[in-house]
Formats: structure tokens, sequence, C-alpha cells
């Protein structure tokens, strides 16, 4: 299963971004997993897709993108997770809802594909959506 945050569904729906072809490539099933994603993407994306472009039919568009995308495997964050997220935030210098991402990534052994290369990538808590079109 493939985690995605909130950089690959914006990603997707964004040509300007430098790694649109491969999040839409990922989104679009090109990945060969199922896609989950954290009920606090739905927040995220539409709150930035707002702040970005103005649009509430886009900010819409991503958050149906999401729900389409992910329709039995939207995760809420439970006791198990949040403590994840605790435990990760005092080993990274990560904001609880990056921290929220590898956690819940960890807890249900998924791989958590990200935009954020600084804090996610970088550290090795994900993995680009060009890396998991090259992992199948």
């Amino acid at each position: 299963m493939h985690l995605l945050d909130s950089n690959v569904w914006l990603a997707a729906r964004n040509l300007d971004e430098p790694e649109h072809d491969a999040a839409r490539r990922l989104v679009e099933g090109a990945g060969g997993r199922p896609l989950a994603a954290l009920d606090l993407t739905l927040y995220e994306v539409a709150n930035v897709a707002m702040k970005r472009w103005r649009s509430p039919s886009r900010a819409r568009g991503v958050a149906d993108l999401v729900r389409i995308a992910c329709p039995h495997t939207i995760v809420s964050i439970d006791p198990l997770v949040l403590d994840r997220a605790i435990a990760l935030m005092g080993e990274y210098p990560l904001s609880l809802y990056d921290a929220a991402y590898a956690a819940a990534a960890d807890v249900h052994g998924w791989t958590l594909v990200s935009g954020d290369h600084k804090d996610l990538v970088g550290p090795g808590l994900a993995i680009t959506a060009d890396e998991a079109l090259a992992a199948s």
C-alpha cells in the first residue's frame, strides 16, 4: 500500500509542480499498489488548493480525487498512530502533521510517498513518487 501525503495529491493536479507527471501517474494507478490517505489529507489538500488556486471547484476536485482513489483506505488517526507520531517528533524535526503520515505508514506497514524532500524523504521516512513508480 502506498500512503500518499498531501504534496503528492496536490502535485497530481498542478501542472506547474516539478513532480506532476510522476504524481499523476501514481494517483492513476501506475504504481501498481493500492493507495491510502489520512482523513487529515482531505483538509490539507482543500486548504492548500484554496490558498494557492483560489478556486472552490479545484479544492473540491482534489479532495474528490483522494476520496475516489481511496474509497476504503482513508484512515483516521488513532491512539497508536498518535503515540508513534509524537515519538517521531522526538527523533526528527517534524510537524505533527508530517509525523502523522510517517507514523501511519509505520504502524500499518505501508510505504509513505511524499513530495516533502527536506522533512520526510531526506531522512528516509518516505520515498518520492518517482521512486514509487520505479519500484513497481
